[in-house]
């Protein structure tokens, strides 16, 4: 029996079929329908000359599929992204192939997918945000769409290594209906009500101490157990908010490098991502800023790929 072709949706395919809303609610959808993304199955990862290679499997209902992606830091000196790969979507009776999406489009839409919907739920929808991106990269750009999907932003300020690069994402957020965007620097933390990380840094990007009370941090730079772009300081006074526990006890630096300092423990996590989503809502901010770290996971992955393939065929 000969086999179909397998569609494939690239970068352009997969950002045309799916807005940002769109992708918020996917995920959304699943958790409210039951699935836990603690039984998920863990992300491996392998050392390889130019970088790292992934590959993040999952399987829910109807459906399964793997992301294999490669991080390759060299690549943003030669002008190419610095996160490749491919998405295989799979029927999850047969496990025969259904679609390949591009891989770097899809983690560039479900990250601030995730960002987002732990924003719509861990802040007040009375007033614009003030809002700090730490970042000028395809996330960074990603996360100020996605945001504007669930919030009114009254401002975005770009803190970025490049000045150019930085003003690049201020005037595209100008241009999508954020008119006062300007790039700043890490000391404005103070005066954000949402403080968006998305780099590749290895260090805190700014002091936690001066981010207020009530404010949210949200940081999905990293999934390494040794990199982070909080600090103690922060983690410490915060609610701490993840996808899932078990994939924040084992990848998030943001988490375990103040564990190994003594500073928290794992009973520091007030909740998951679950947990918003199915409620019962949360009092408004109180004293404590409310910290949301995302190391990006498999089930997303497949969450949002199925509503981008299912928009596609429409």
């Amino acid at each position: 029996m000969s086999t179909p072709p397998v569609p494939y949706l690239d970068g352009d395919a997969v950002t045309r079929a799916l807005a940002p809303a769109a992708a918020v609610e996917a995920l959304a959808r699943v958790l409210r329908d039951g699935l836990d993304p603690e039984t998920c199955p863990p992300r491996s990862a392998v050392p390889v000359p130019a970088g790292e290679l992934l590959l993040m499997p999952a399987a829910a209902g109807r459906w399964a599929g793997v992301k294999i992606a490669g991080v390759a830091p060299g690549n943003t000196a030669l002008g190419l992204p610095r996160i490749t790969g491919s998405y295989l979507l799979l029927d999850g009776t047969t496990l025969r192939p259904r679609a390949l999406l591009d891989g770097a489009a899809l983690t560039a839409l479900r990250t601030p997918a995730v960002s987002a919907l732990a924003v719509r739920h861990l802040t007040a929808h009375d007033r614009p945000l003030r809002v700090v991106v730490f970042g000028s990269g395809p996330q960074a750009y990603g996360h100020v769409e996605a945001l504007l999907a669930v919030r009114r932003l009254a401002s975005v300020t770009v803190v970025a290594r490049d000045p150019g690069r930085a003003e690049g994402l201020a005037a595209y957020a100008r241009g999508i209906g954020v008119p006062e965007s300007r790039t700043g620097t890490a000391d404005e933390v103070g005066g954000a009500d949402l403080v968006v990380c998305c780099t590749t840094a290895r260090e805190p990007l700014f002091d936690g101490r001066r981010v207020a009370a009530g404010a949210v941090v949200v940081a999905v730079g990293s999934h390494e157990p040794d990199a982070r772009e909080t600090d103690t300081a922060l983690v410490r006074r915060s609610e701490v908010w993840v996808e899932a526990r078990s994939a924040a006890l084992r990848e998030a630096g943001d988490l375990l490098i103040p564990e190994a300092e003594g500073a928290i423990g794992a009973g520091h996590l007030t909740g998951t991502l679950a947990d918003l989503v199915r409620g019962p809502a949360l009092p408004a901010p109180g004293p404590a800023p409310r910290l949301f770290k995302s190391v990006g996971m498999a089930w997303e992955d497949l969450a949002v790929a199925v509503a981008v393939h299912r928009a596609a065929i429409d």
